[in-house]
């Protein structure tokens, strides 16, 4: 920690205006290295997404209740990486990791009510597919427009509301020993661990709601590919069990990555947090898993390689098109 960092971090008063962010180092070229880095994943990160999302809603061929989630999934991945990478990106080029009390407030609430979001539409998208294998011909009739729109509005006001309840009552506490967060963003755990209060409510609310909705979204999961597992394997054709787990490899494998990530980071008392490895963990999941959703799904569906391929082609014959226009012309 350099003097400056050191002389910001010592603070005697209850209230603070402002945090320091510690980062992962202090070190000039290797804090280059990590401004590359970052801004080449987030550059990743905007462009898949922003693309999954323009794809989705430009083509007739992907209107299935099964890609409007997938696009708000885009969205809110778009949203939470937004929350974080900027600010952190910015604290490389300027070496000046200070953030405003406010903006501590506003970056913890909007990355949490994401994260909540995030959990809840990945078990909206496992009962989608659960719905889709299991119970095809009552599917189109039980999965409306109305239906998907209400169970996506549902998941945003419910990591919204929750997301609320834990930015209230963490910032209710005092930090009165240092304003240095040992973190690169605003997150609960060390801001528990910082504070100089009693967090025994906070650490029952962390348990509280995140255990809550990320252990009944995931056992929500689990009840839903228990079920479509049984089914694929009562398929009599290998071609129609191929195409049954094609639709759903994808979804699982984020589910993996995203859960077990964040059963790490927030299901355990603050005693046993190890800042510097939980930073590691949450780069993760901050940055690197929304990066990683649109090469997974589409990667691995064909029907979004599909359509990609096909609107390929269509500019690609346009562009020639316009060419030839402008040789005939000269």
């Amino acid at each position: 920690m350099n003097k400056e960092t050191e002389k910001m971090g010592k603070w005697n008063q209850t209230t603070v205006t402002e945090f320091v962010l510690l980062g992962f180092t202090n070190h000039q070229k290797i804090n280059a290295v990590l401004f590359v880095f970052f801004l080449a994943i987030y550059l990743v990160t905007l462009v898949g997404n922003i693309g999954i999302i323009i794809l989705i809603w430009i083509s007739s061929c992907l209107r299935s209740p099964m890609y409007f989630f997938l696009s708000n999934l885009a969205f809110l991945d778009f949203c939470y990486s937004s929350a974080i990478t900027p600010k952190m990106l910015l604290n490389f080029v300027t070496g000046k990791k200070t953030i405003s009390l406010a903006g501590c407030i506003t970056q913890m609430y909007l990355f949490a009510s994401f994260a909540d979001a995030e959990c809840l539409l990945l078990a909206v998208m496992a009962y989608d597919r659960y719905m889709a294998i299991c119970n095809p011909l009552i599917y189109p009739a039980l999965m409306t427009h109305r239906v998907c729109f209400g169970l996506v509005a549902g998941s945003y006001l419910i990591g919204s509301v929750t997301s609320l309840i834990h930015t209230y009552y963490t910032f209710r506490l005092s930090f009165c020993g240092s304003n240095v967060i040992n973190h690169f963003f605003c997150d609960i755990p060390p801001l528990l661990a910082l504070s100089c209060s009693n967090t025994h409510i906070n650490e029952i609310l962390l348990f509280a709601l995140c255990g809550f909705i990320q252990m009944s979204t995931f056992l929500l999961i689990v009840i839903s590919y228990t079920y479509i597992i049984c089914t694929i394997l009562r398929i009599h054709s290998a071609e129609g069990r191929q195409k049954a787990f094609s639709t759903c490899t994808s979804h699982l494998t984020a589910v993996t990555l995203y859960y077990g990530t964040l059963l790490f980071t927030y299901l355990r008392p603050s005693s046993s947090y190890i800042l510097n490895t939980d930073k590691i963990v949450s780069v993760f999941y901050t940055v690197v898993f929304p990066m990683l959703n649109p090469l997974i799904y589409t990667l691995r569906n064909e029907e979004v390689k599909d359509t990609f391929n096909k609107l390929l082609q269509r500019k690609l014959i346009a562009l020639r098109r316009i060419r030839r226009f402008f040789q005939c012309l000269n």
